[in-house]
């Protein structure tokens, strides 16, 4: 079984994940995708993110009526903070008959050579790159890389930060997030 890996902190989840990886899951030789909820991007402030089990509830609700995408919560286990290559050689080592695969925006791969072991990665898993804008280039090692796949999928210009700023602000967001999700959020007051 080949699994896409979509990492993020998904803080909200929003269409915009789920059309991407809609897109890839149904147009690529993925078999499924597992949304790998973040407990803490070593790039991002901690402070700024939901509980992790209330992120990855978000999760669940967004991609239970999809059956090749799901949720992950295998990092909040592993020591803080996550880097890549660690989960995936967790992942590896507990499913050996899988092979996984990493899911990531062009503005990612601008900065992938920054990742904590990205030659290790390169060398043991795919890549599938959906389209961003965004500024900067990408290294010239990784334009045509075997293992680098550029996916033609919607760009999406969605945030979660957009997302969470516009519900405090009292704005209507409900078209930007799947329904379980808005339904979740609006319950439980989060972001305002």
């Amino acid at each position: 079984m080949n699994i896409g890996l979509y990492f993020g902190s998904f803080n909200p989840i929003h269409v915009g994940h789920l059309i991407i990886a809609n897109q890839l899951v149904e147009n690529s030789d993925l078999d499924q995708i597992w949304f790998v909820v973040t407990p803490h991007n070593p790039f991002k402030k901690k402070s700024t993110l939901l509980d992790n089990f209330q992120r990855l509830e978000m999760v669940y609700r967004a991609t239970k009526d999809y059956t090749k995408l799901k949720e992950s919560d295998i990092e909040f286990n592993l020591p803080q903070p996550n880097y890549t290559i660690n989960t995936l050689t967790y992942l590896q080592e507990k499913h050996p008959d899988y092979q996984f695969s990493l899911i990531m925006g062009e503005d990612n791969l601008k900065s992938f050579h920054k990742w904590k072991n990205y030659e290790l990665i390169l060398d043991n898993h795919n890549i599938y790159v959906y389209p961003r804008i965004s500024k900067g280039s990408i290294d010239t090692r990784f334009t045509d890389h075997n293992k680098i796949h550029k996916i033609e999928a919607p760009i999406m210009e969605i945030s979660s930060t957009l997302i969470r700023n516009a519900i405090k602000k009292g704005k209507n967001v409900k078209p930007l997030l799947p329904e379980h999700v808005w339904d979740y959020l609006d319950e439980m007051n989060f972001y305002k």
